[in-house]
């Protein structure tokens, strides 16, 4: 009995020294070049930013045939805070605190994109919507999902999150999962749907 309480007492001893020896280990390496995290600051930052687009067409004078350029305010894209990162090998810009798009056709009537976050990536004119991404058309059509990106090269819209859609034209709601459209939600792809709900009043 002595001998087994012995060798009881030794396993103790050992499971509490190895318990001593690997807490008084600590890493006190300290990393350098590639293994050290690199801070990456924006190069401006621009608080109550406003980004105007405009489209310029060629049209004629009928009085005295000259030609004349005409502008026409196209997108306005507004937030409170952008952060600048065009110093980086792929240059983007950022939105942390929202923003707003406003789009606007020939006849000048509006729709708006809204989110919590945005990116924009220059090189490829890829922006990335998320956090309660709303676009609302003029015409009243409403979409709602979790994160969207939209192609401006392409003027394409696409997402693999779930969606809400609401259509006044036909009186009904979707909800799904994926989707691509275009920007006035003219085309819509869905590529799954949960169901579809009439909102129409008899």
């Amino acid at each position: 009995m002595k001998k087994s309480y012995s060798n009881i007492f030794l396993n103790i001893a050992i499971v509490i020294s190895m318990a001593l020896f690997f807490s008084s280990c600590t890493d006190t390496y300290k990393r350098v070049g590639d293994e050290a995290v690199k801070k990456i600051y924006p190069s401006g930052v621009a608080q109550d930013f406003v980004l105007t687009s405009t489209e310029t067409d060629d049209k004629e004078e009928i009085d005295n045939k000259e030609a004349r350029r005409q502008s026409r305010v196209v997108v306005v894209l507004k937030s409170p805070l952008c952060n600048d990162f065009d110093n980086l090998e792929f240059p983007y810009l950022t939105f942390p605190k929202g923003l707003l798009v406003e789009f606007f056709d020939e006849k000048g009537e509006k729709s708006t994109i809204s989110a919590d976050y945005g990116i924009i990536y220059s090189k490829t004119n890829l922006i990335d919507l998320q956090g309660n991404v709303i676009i609302e058309t003029s015409d009243g059509k409403r979409l709602e999902s979790p994160q969207l990106y939209w192609d401006r090269a392409n003027e394409w819209i696409f997402t693999q999150e779930k969606f809400t859609f609401t259509n006044p034209e036909d009186g009904t709601v979707m909800d799904g999962e994926g989707m691509d459209f275009n920007r006035d939600l003219s085309f819509f792809n869905a590529h799954r749907t949960y169901g579809l709900m009439s909102i129409k009043e008899e």
